[in-house]
């Protein structure tokens, strides 16, 4: 196969994933005997197009279970997707708002239908975008939130915890969005730091002796208020326990009473308790039997409790009800306060603490088994380890988990109301006499199903054999911001359910941030379309860039600039293995490969390089440090590989016998060969191009993963080829000190006072012939530098070489004033940029930072070039 001269990325990649799927290299079968290894997709949501996060996880994923192919495991990579409640139900409303549909109108079954639609055109998008970064799934496995066989296991699961007391329906102060209109978990609000206002409002009491002075940032709730509270030991109050105040503006009368929770030092020492709108609260009216206001509708708007209120928004209701303390005297201050108010992570509402009847989670004795399961050989490892704390503060803190939604798309709850008796039935499926009973109209939280991902999707509660084979899975790998929201709950679930733990491995990875070290969000603009960067750079590079740009656990920087340098280097990949493959010649193939008999210098020094890059690659790999990796191969490959062995190649391939050429083929076609293999998980389509170079009868997504061969490590090598390297790049260096072009001839001498050292560089002075171009060259175990001689000691050997023959000394003396003045020049106005104190605060950091750096730069090369000056003016 004849490759072009250039690396194009959108030929290279185009069709090869269709052939993979149609050659089934991605399929998995549990009746296998290869050892098991599986990953589950972090199902994305269907609401939209996939982002660089979603990019960045797969991408990993997707290079680990391509190793583990190679490495002989049977592979399962499960695809699937989530149906994403709130969100998904969000963006059906907004469609069928544009066409005029309200879905109160058409009803639960329509609705649903329209969402099914939506299910099916995004899913078909996800698809295409797996297919462009070159996913291994195995579609024939694919799983969806609500599939039939999902939905069986979500149900098992709420009656199995039902009867074990594990869930529970009952009247708690959850977190409300209003504008959803559905109830949050703690995780899905988001707390943000707002500038709002302490009301100080005056309590009078009912007997008429004075007031009790309360302040509050919610004045609204004042309309559910039903008693007035104060610390028992606190001796300011102790007169006023057990008499009566009134509610300002409405008239309730509201009873004082003692708790302890009431902190002596905040404020005045006095509260107002509202028990349907505050969770402290609630828990406070239950201890005192205290009467439940709730004085608002669902939408967050006054209902008939909230008397001449009735029907405002709530912070219309406000404003109102705080100019009417005013206006009758009761309001003693308002002074600004810089709190914290939680969000809706979905609409962005502010969340309002709503006393309403809900199904919950018992988590106590689920967070403590997966606690205790940590501190077995059971455990689950979390890479970076740091990110274990985190799971186990979370367990230790845990609340009960809210686990209904008021919605129509998701898993409908698995009760029933009897219509005449009000009796509950909680099963897996319906009463027979169903006519009677009414089904709870909530579904369950997004997040209930997608706990039970890694089992569920492979069969549970089935024997299945995907099941017995595949679970459970070998690595999670996901960001570091679900570890509450998703992986928490995998594990609390996979102990409870199944007796094991969902995976062995949590592989957590940060969020991409763009090159100002900003999150990627709609509002600042900056989110980047992966599928625009690989129409620009390939997949590859993307791909590479994303799994080696950074360590497990950080954060990434994106740019346009770092996946540019990515394809430059598959660039440099590419016309490597095309010299390789045009000098060993269509003839050649793996099988005509030996590498036994006499090898050069350079062969035994890249195969030991080879050897050293495979274990390193591998061991590395299986640690997930894959930003290592990245740098490993790209030492190799561009340094050694490219820059010296290949170059070194052409010598024997020229010059060299049959027998030479033979092994210069062989080595350079099998370290060509395990190279491909080493990078194949990373750069899956370009590799295999270059791979059918090699194997045109076979795709290298499922050729075996390169391992160590000690016969081939030479370590005598490795020294001399350094020896050798340190030589060659000192003569370059002063040639390009002195400008002097590698086409003029040179006298060079080497002195190598160790016999063997001197014997190793004598024997390979053809390459110092190749890369140095001498006229003479002497290597000797003692050389007498001369005053005009340029000396440079190395590791091992020191050259020497006259200047008088180099240069022209008045030409190069000018050529270096001049570029003195330039620097002096460049120097003074980056000095003057940084002098500026406008300059310096207004410009944003990353631009200051380029000018201190080009000073720095500048600066360097100043120095260097002021002492190349001093050294020609002292040759006299």
């Amino acid at each position: 196969m004849e490759m072009p001269k250039k690396y194009h990325p959108q030929s290279v990649e185009e069709g090869k994933y269709k052939k993979w799927l149609e050659a089934g290299s991605f399929k998995s079968d549990a009746a296998s005997d290869k050892e098991p290894f599986s990953i589950v997709i972090p199902p994305p949501n269907v609401t939209g197009k996939l982002h660089l996060g979603h990019a960045w996880d797969t991408t990993l994923q997707d290079i680990i279970t391509r190793m583990k192919r190679m490495q002989g495991y049977e592979v399962l990579y499960l695809p699937g997707m989530d149906h994403a409640g709130i969100a998904t139900q969000a963006k059906v409303d907004a469609r069928l708002r544009e066409e005029g549909i309200n879905r109160h109108d058409i009803g639960r079954e329509k609705f649903l239908e329209h969402s099914w639609n939506w299910k099916e055109e995004y899913a078909d998008f996800i698809r295409s975008q797996w297919a462009k970064l070159g996913l291994g799934l195995d579609y024939d496995k694919e799983r969806f939130t609500l599939d039939e066989g999902l939905s069986k296991a979500v149900r098992k699961v709420f009656v199995d915890m039902y009867n074990k007391g594990l869930i529970y329906r009952g009247e708690y102060i959850i977190n409300w969005d209003p504008a959803t209109q559905t109830a949050l978990s703690d995780i899905e609000v988001i707390h943000k730091e707002i500038e709002g206002k302490f009301y100080h409002v005056k309590y009078p009491l009912e007997d008429g002796s004075g007031f009790l002075e309360i302040a509050t940032t919610r004045p609204e709730t004042m309309l559910g208020d039903t008693a007035v509270v104060v610390h028992p030991d606190d001796e300011r109050y102790q007169n006023y326990i057990g008499k009566k105040a009134i509610l300002p503006v409405i008239g309730r009368e509201l009873p004082i009473i003692a708790d302890s929770y009431v902190d002596k030092e905040f404020g005045t020492g006095v509260m107002k308790v509202t028990p349907a709108h505050d969770p402290n609260d609630f828990e406070l009216g239950n201890r005192h039997n205290l009467e439940r206001i709730n004085v608002m509708h669902p939408d967050g708007s006054i209902n008939a409790l909230g008397g001449k209120y009735e029907g405002m928004d709530r912070f219309e209701c406000r404003r109102a009800l705080v100019k009417d303390l005013d206006d009758a005297g009761y309001m003693i201050d308002i002074e600004s306060h810089v709190h914290s108010v939680g969000h809706s992570e979905r609409s962005n509402a502010v969340v309002e603490p709503y006393l309403s009847t809900q199904w919950f989670v018992k988590m106590q004795p689920l967070a403590d088994e997966s606690l205790s399961n940590q501190k077995t050989d059971n455990r689950i490892d979390f890479v970076p380890e740091r990110f274990e704390g985190t799971f186990n503060t979370w367990m230790e803190n845990i609340r009960d988990w809210c686990i209904s939604r008021q919605l129509w798309w998701g898993h409908q709850i698995p009760a029933w109301y009897h219509k005449e008796t009000g009796e509950m039935y909680v099963g897996m499926e319906a009463p027979e006499d169903v006519e009677n009973w009414v089904q709870d109209e909530d579904v369950l939280d997004t997040w209930f199903s997608s706990a039970l991902w890694p089992f569920s999707t492979m069969g549970w509660p089935e024997e299945a054999d995907d099941l017995k084979k595949f679970f459970p899975t070998n690595v999670l790998v996901t960001g570091y911001d679900i570890i509450f929201f998703w992986v928490a709950r995998m594990i609390f679930s996979s102990l409870e359910h199944t007796g094991e733990k969902p995976f062995d491995d949590v592989l957590l990875h940060g969020l991409v941030r763009d090159d100002q070290n900003r999150k990627m969000s709609k509002s600042l603009g900056n989110g980047v379309d992966p599928m625009d960067v690989i129409e620009k750079y390939g997949a590859d590079a993307l791909r590479y860039f994303l799994s080696t740009g950074t360590t497990p656990g950080q954060d990434l920087r994106y740019s346009d600039e770092k996946v540019e340098s990515v394809w430059n280097f598959i660039n440099k990949i590419w016309n490597a293995s095309r010299f390789s493959l045009m000098n060993i010649g269509e003839d050649f193939k793996m099988g005509d490969i030996n590498l036994e008999g006499d090898k050069s210098l350079a062969d035994e020094w890249i195969l030991t390089r080879l050897n050293d890059t495979i274990e390193n690659v591998t061991r590395l790999s299986e640690q997930y440090e894959f930003g290592e990796v990245g740098r490993i191969l790209y030492n190799f490959i561009w340094d050694e590989f490219c820059d010296w062995y290949i170059e070194m190649a052409k010598v024997p391939m020229l010059e060299g016998t049959d027998e030479e050429k033979h092994m210069t083929r062989s080595v350079l076609l099998y370290t060509l060969d395990k190279t491909m293999k080493m990078l194949h998980p990373f750069m899956p389509f370009v590799t295999e191009e270059i791979y059918q170079s090699i194997e045109s009868n076979r795709t290298i997504v499922t050729s075996e993963w390169p391992s160590v061969d000690e016969t081939l490590i030479y370590p005598q090598a490795t020294n001399d080829m350094a020896l050798l390297v340190e030589i060659i790049k000192s003569i370059r260096q002063t040639r390009n000190e002195v400008n002097t072009p590698l086409s003029k001839e040179i006298n060079i001498n080497i002195e190598v006072k160790d016999d063997k050292k001197r014997e190793s560089v004598s024997k390979n002075r053809h390459y110092l012939e190749r890369f140095c171009n001498p006229k003479t060259l002497d290597i000797k175990s003692n050389i007498e530098a001369g005053d005009d001689d340029k000396t440079d000691v190395v590791s091992g050997a020191t050259i020497v070489l006259p200047l008088s023959g180099l240069i022209n000394k008045e030409a190069e003396i000018e050529r270096l004033n001049t570029s003195l003045e330039k620097l002096e020049g460049e120097l003074k106005r980056v000095e003057g940029k940084l002098s500026n104190e406008r300059f310096v605060s207004n410009a944003p950091e990353a631009v200051v930072q380029k000018e201190k750096e080009k000073k720095e730069k500048y600066q360097l090369q100043y120095e260097e070039v002021k002492s190349r000056l001093e050294h020609l003016k002292g040759m006299d």
